[in-house]
């Protein structure tokens, strides 16, 4: 019974920590409509940095890795910085729900693609007919079938540009996995990331505390601490105890707070083909983690 109780609690901290990353999508749109996409960038990963500290202090999370896995993190960061710059300047210009829906969607078919294109993996007649269903659900989401390559447009193309990136971000943490604490890789890609954009934020002066407003600060503290640090470590915590293979389904979970929020705080629709797109995008996702299928033999 108490195991029970135990497991369920960790199954409310997962769902906690996706609703939060999808709360992220609405709130990065208010801080990027406050400054500019290079500032909150910024601002983002710096105050994940900073509060994050205290959990790996309290958690004792050991600090050590091997020269494979800084050159890991080193990467990581550098991508995670160039996806921060993107998710803000698409939600400069984008819907919130319909960035954090494509993202969250994209994300895994691209690093399923990539793991078959280039790291070489095999897959079986079961994972090949889920990306196949992956894919006819990404061109439903980037609306292919009534709007041909619109989808190229400056909102769609930073987010897309997020999905890939993610993806290769993905690709680096599953090797970078092996070589040290996820917490303490955390913490590092955090200050890389926000190191990288600190470099492009200088130009707009994002140490001029009184250039930008409170809704600026108060939001984007918001970001680096509650989606940034507590769900990042929420969901490392959960998932050690849920099991890895049961983690990749709370991703769901994602677009369901980016979608809610972005409509209390925007008013922001839910369009059908990003809905119907989604649903085949997370079959699609489904189908390609599942050990067994009673409609495929391997």
């Amino acid at each position: 019974m108490g195991d029970a109780k135990n497991t369920n609690r960790y199954y409310a901290g997962m769902i906690i920590a996706m609703l939060f990353w999808g709360v992220a999508w609405t709130a990065g749109k208010v801080a990027a409509h406050h400054s500019n996409a290079e500032v909150a960038a910024f601002w983002r990963y710096a105050v994940s940095f900073i509060t994050i500290i205290p959990v790996i202090w309290y958690l004792k999370t050991p600090l050590m890795t091997n020269r494979a896995g800084w050159l890991y993190m080193l990467v990581a960061g550098m991508l995670t910085s160039l996806f921060n710059y993107l998710f803000f300047a698409g939600l400069s210009h984008g819907q919130a729900g319909y960035g954090g829906t494509m993202v969250t969607a994209l994300a895994p078919l691209f690093t399923y693609m990539m793991s078959i294109g280039i790291l070489g993996t095999k897959v079986s007649t079961r994972q090949i007919t889920a990306l196949s269903i992956g894919v006819f659900g990404a061109l439903i989401l980037l609306r292919v079938p009534t709007e041909g390559f619109a989808f190229l447009n400056i909102e769609s193309s930073y987010f897309l540009g997020c999905a890939v990136v993610w993806a290769l971000v993905t690709i680096v943490s599953q090797k970078a996995s092996k070589q040290a604490d996820p917490m303490f890789y955390t913490l590092v890609v955090f200050g890389i990331t926000g190191f990288v954009n600190m470099l492009f934020a200088l130009p707009y002066h994002p140490f001029d505390f009184g250039a930008y407003d409170g809704t600026f600060w108060w939001t984007i503290v918001f970001i680096g601490l509650v989606p940034g640090t507590f769900s990042t470590a929420l969901y490392f915590l959960s998932a050690s105890k849920v099991g890895a293979h049961r983690t990749g389904v709370f991703m769901f979970i994602v677009p369901i707070g980016a979608i809610v929020s972005s409509w209390i705080v925007y008013g922001e629709g839910l369009a059908l083909s990003t809905a119907i797109g989604c649903l085949f995008a997370f079959v699609a996702v489904f189908l390609f983690n599942t050990k067994k299928s009673v409609f495929f033999r391997e």
